[in-house]
């Protein structure tokens, strides 16, 4: 392995780690493993930088262009970016803006950093530091971008991650002092609240602000925080619980939920968990999959407001509007959003309360008994993106099966992605 190490990742290499017996490897020796299987990993993820930028390279290739080259129609999904980023993001099961990034940074580390690429394929550095240079660079022009890398090339493969970023940053401030304060600006206008998901049943909530701001807010958190006294909750816990009070209840009001803003949570809950018969999952809006005890604590809460939406026993479908007319009933539009709760694109996860209802069949405006209805059967959720890329770029194409709800999409390339029903997802 010590061997194996000090040569570096190649083809040779890879095909022996195959027949790796870890169990005969002396402590030593598995280390040493451990950092070769690394290096091979970098030297992939080059060999993938690549052929993302070959993708990127055609990405702004008008289609007469293509076509008139001797391509084919199932080359037309690299005529554009947006193209380009779905079929990467259907194939590698990525957000679009995931492998938009990805698309970017083989783009950039192609283009113009070629000292960072070859340590990436000798595998002395990992891709995220690869990342890194490319995407915090962007903002400097080409010469200067150089610059900056040639200073950081020699430190980066001793560095971990949070280090490379950190030296990255100081050396973009050095570099231009004047942009970075135009480029802090411009990011305090787009300044935004964010929320995840995480195991349990848990949440992160929180906010892109500038800096001086976090600091001030943290400030506020733990003076509130101290004022709760020795109730037996651990620092942490004081400090999440007086965030909540901060953002949901008025300040200085204790108790009885007084004060409190209205809100509204909406959860899909099946009827016999609701009522304790049952323990299973609830949907919570914008979040994904609660425990019943959740799901109960918000439906009984004082003020909850309930309404009734059938389900198919068997499958989970939410199932029950005038067909002919091209805008849904409210009733329609609530069955949908609670139905598919997310954009019906493979890799989207908007909310589908933020989307627009698409007919999967079109809507025949002049003859509306032969076109496709306005039934739940007929209706998807599409974020506005994901509805620009069916209605005008050529060759995406999707189908819905009413009985299952499974949604699968068409590329131009001829691959098909799946998009899976809440209801059906295991």
């Amino acid at each position: 392995m010590a061997e194996l190490r000090e040569r570096g990742p190649a083809a040779e290499s890879a095909g022996r780690l195959g027949g790796l017996e870890v169990a005969r490897l002396s402590a030593r020796g598995r280390v040493d493993a451990l950092v070769v299987l690394e290096q091979h990993l970098a030297w992939l993820q080059a060999k993938q930088v690549e052929v993302l930028a070959a993708i990127a390279e055609h990405s702004d290739v008008p289609e007469a262009v293509v076509i008139e080259a001797g391509g084919k129609l199932d080359d037309v999904f690299a005529a554009t970016w947006d193209g380009a980023v779905e079929e990467v993001a259907c194939a590698l099961r990525l957000s679009h803006l995931a492998a938009g990034r990805r698309l970017r940074a083989a783009t950039l580390l192609a283009a113009r950093h070629e000292e960072t690429t070859r340590l990436l394929a000798h595998g002395r550095i990992s891709y995220i530091q690869a990342q890194a240079v490319a995407e915090q660079l962007e903002c400097l022009d080409d010469e200067v971008a150089r610059r900056v890398e040639s200073v950081l090339a020699a430190r980066m493969p001793a560095q971990t991650v949070g280090r490379t970023k950190a030296a990255l940053r100081r050396e973009i401030l050095r570099a231009d002092p004047e942009g970075a304060e135009r480029r802090h600006q411009e990011r305090v206008k787009a300044r935004h609240v964010v929320r995840y998901p995480q195991d349990d049943g848990m949440a992160l909530f929180g906010a892109v602000v500038p800096a001086q701001q976090a600091a001030l807010m943290e400030q506020a958190v733990d003076a509130r925080a101290a004022g709760y006294g020795d109730d037996g909750r651990t620092l942490d816990q004081k400090r999440a619980d007086a965030l909540f009070d901060l953002v949901v209840n008025q300040p200085g009001v204790t108790g009885g939920g007084e004060g409190r803003a209205a809100a509204v949570v909406q959860v899909t809950v099946p009827f016999d968990i609701l009522l304790g018969s049952e323990d299973g999952p609830a949907e919570l809006e914008g979040h994904g999959p609660i425990t019943a005890g959740q799901a109960r604590e918000i439906a009984f809460a004082p003020g909850t407001v309930w309404r009734r939406l059938l389900t198919h026993p068997k499958s989970g479908l939410l199932v029950k509007t005038d067909p002919t007319v091209y805008r849904p009933t409210a009733e329609t539009e609530r069955h949908v959003i609670a139905r598919d709760q997310y954009c019906a694109f493979p890799s989207c996860r908007m909310p589908a309360h933020r989307c627009d209802l698409d007919h999967v069949r079109p809507f025949d405006h002049r003859h509306p008994e032969r076109g496709g209805q306005t039934v739940p059967e007929n209706l998807q959720p599409l974020c506005r993106r994901h509805h620009r890329l069916k209605t005008h770029h050529t060759g995406w194409k999707v189908t819905r099966d009413p009985h299952s709800g499974v949604s699968t999409w068409t590329a131009p390339t001829g691959h098909t992605y799946t998009n899976t029903p809440p209801a059906h997802r295991r």
